[in-house]
């Protein structure tokens, strides 16, 4: 069948249509996107300004309209971050069903980290034994280990790029010492989360996945995307730090310039460079492979095994009992940033 995935994030809206079936994987059609940066478009009070939901509206109309002439049976829209955290998501995506007719589901960010871990268990098999994912988007940083489809432990903190740069590195450069006091307050922060996936068990294959990862590995010496997705791909703790302490220094302009960072993550691809940083740190990771699938390719996945079991599609059983601190979302709230 042929799938739409509307994904709205913090900085970006994307539509992915593919063709899947049930055992088979998922092919890219077309892939649409646009920069809304809903996370910046919030008024004092947590909410997403008039502008910023006619904004998302007319941007979700739009790509509803494509993928319905695309040839989509169905179109799977989600939103993360951005729409979990304001204050007026309910109204918001009241006015997108009611001016639309597209329904738009909040994923949880416990349940953003499962369906993320659930596209890299298949991209790399049974075969690669216990996973650690790493995965950082625009507001939040999700944690994940687990030897089967569903981690052991799925985590999410509010530790992403968009997010840090917005309240730690309004600068630019960003500055050495704002650097320095963002790299201290991530160890302090992530100290308790890395416990709790180390706990879980040592790693077979730890892996990262996201757009930030992929370019943080491709200014590292990665192969670039025209390789194509199967090409291995790795980013190395010591070719972070030395790429932290080279784009740390650069406006964002500049930034902008390097292959493999876009306009739109040029601002927060420091930030994102130091909770990667951080992650690895903090569970003693040294290299990473890069995952080509992440959030989208995990809910067409779990899409297509809810056709055959009747499953809900986004509240994924995953056998624990609800009152254990596994799968749970962490807040990472800012002690010292930006005013």
């Amino acid at each position: 069948m042929r799938l739409g995935v509307l994904d709205v994030g913090s900085n970006t809206v994307h539509l992915l249509v593919v063709d899947a079936r049930r055992g088979g994987h998922p092919t890219p059609m077309s892939s649409t996107k646009a920069t809304l940066r809903l996370a910046e478009a919030l008024d004092n009070s947590g909410k997403i300004t008039k502008r910023g939901a006619d904004k998302l509206i007319s941007t979700v109309d739009e790509f509803a309209k494509i993928a319905a002439s695309s040839g989509c049976a169905e179109l799977m829209a989600f939103a993360t971050s951005a729409v979990r955290d304001a204050q007026n998501s309910d109204d918001v995506l009241a006015r997108v069903r009611d001016q639309t007719g597209v329904e738009l589901q909040v994923l949880s960010g416990v349940n953003e980290s499962r369906l993320t871990f659930l596209a890299v268990r298949r991209w790399y098999g049974w075969s690669a034994g216990r996973i650690v994912n790493i995965d950082i988007g625009g507001g939040s940083l999700e944690l994940c280990s687990g030897v089967d489809e569903a981690p052991d432990v799925a985590l999410s903190l509010q530790l992403g790029a968009g997010r840090l740069t917005r309240e730690w590195l309004p600068d630019d450069p960003p500055g050495r010492r704002r650097v320095a006091m963002l790299r201290d307050w991530l160890q302090s922060e992530l100290a308790e989360a890395s416990a709790e996936v180390l706990a879980a068990g040592p790693p077979d294959l730890t892996v990262a996945s996201s757009k930030t990862f992929r370019s943080l590995a491709r200014l590292t010496g990665a192969a670039p995307s025209g390789a194509g997705p199967r090409v291995k791909r790795t980013l190395t703790a010591s070719g972070l730090r030395q790429l932290i302490s080279f784009i740390s220094r650069m406006t964002t302009a500049d930034r902008a310039e390097l292959e493999g960072v876009s306009a739109d993550r040029a601002p927060q691809i420091v930030a994102g460079a130091l909770v990667a940083e951080a992650s690895m740190r903090a569970l003693s990771i040294e290299t990473v492979d890069i995952c080509p699938w992440a959030l989208r390719e995990g809910l067409i996945l779990r899409k297509l095994d809810s056709e055959a079991d009747g499953t809900a599609l986004v509240e994924i059983p995953m056998g624990d009992s609800g009152g254990e601190s596994t799968n749970r979302a962490k807040s990472g709230r800012s002690k010292g940033g930006a005013r």
